[in-house]
């Protein structure tokens, strides 16, 4: 599948509570997110303090995302969908915990957790494109390639163009063996993002399976020019390995 993109839209979630706490709470719960997300350890000392002041559900927040810096994954999520459960805030706040959640559960290598996660944040926002993708990303994890076309499906009706999406779905297709409807569906995505380094990788895949291995090679290439240092250019990295040693049997 394609690369994953950890987002955890941290101030989406935190803009959503604003209203819920008191204007220096709010600003403090803004800082200290932003803490654990750029220096995990240094968040999760600030939590701990907030929280012992009183700090609630914000501060446990906090720590909670630290967590997911620190590569605790796992109890990142269950403190996640603990928060969720229990918050005062608004169902958008806590569909975005939920969320974190289910990233969380995927970077712990559990996607069928995640997808149990993602499935009660979309219980509260049934029409949000970016759940119904991340949800069809922890199902291809599983290997449940059908459902995860379902979500594509209804997340690009829902906000036509993403290349991100058309990228998955793309990826979806092939392990379902329909090279035709995956070739569509990542030209598409190329066609509205011409340097997307996931789309590429999957172009490059198609055209691979299909014996175009100087078309893969251009686009594994392209993809090490357009972002050297993501994860989709480690992916392509391995498939230009993986073809030349193929090459030289």
């Amino acid at each position: 599948m394609p690369t994953f993109r950890f987002l955890l839209c941290f101030i989406a979630v935190f803009a959503g509570v604003n209203a819920a706490f008191a204007a220096e709470d709010a600003e403090r719960y803004a800082a200290c997110l932003r803490l654990a997300e750029e220096r995990p350890v240094d968040g999760w000392e600030e939590a701990l303090a907030w929280q012992s002041l009183g700090g609630g559900e914000p501060a446990k927040h906090c720590g909670a995302v630290a967590l997911i810096g620190l590569e605790e994954h796992g109890e990142a999520a269950m403190r996640l969908e603990g928060l969720a459960r229990e918050s005062r805030a608004s169902a958008g706040v806590r569909a975005g915990m939920l969320a974190q959640a289910g990233q969380a559960w995927l970077l712990e290598g559990r996607p069928e957790r995640a997808v149990a996660a993602l499935s009660a944040a979309l219980a509260l926002r049934p029409d949000d494109a970016d759940l119904l993708i991340d949800r069809a990303f922890a199902f291809a994890q599983a290997a449940n390639y059908g459902e995860a076309l379902g979500d594509l499906d209804r997340a690009l009706s829902l906000a036509p163009g993403r290349a991100d999406a058309l990228t998955l779905r793309a990826s979806a297709h092939r392990y379902l063996d329909r090279p035709d409807e995956a070739r569509r569906d990542v030209d598409q995505a190329l066609f509205l993002k011409p340097r997307f380094p996931d789309a590429l990788v999957e172009r490059g895949i198609l055209k691979r399976l299909a014996g175009d291995v100087a078309g893969a090679r251009r686009d594994w290439l392209a993809t090490l020019a357009a972002a050297p240092d993501s994860a989709a250019a480690e992916a392509a990295r391995r498939n230009l390995e993986l073809m030349d040693v193929d090459a030289t049997r």
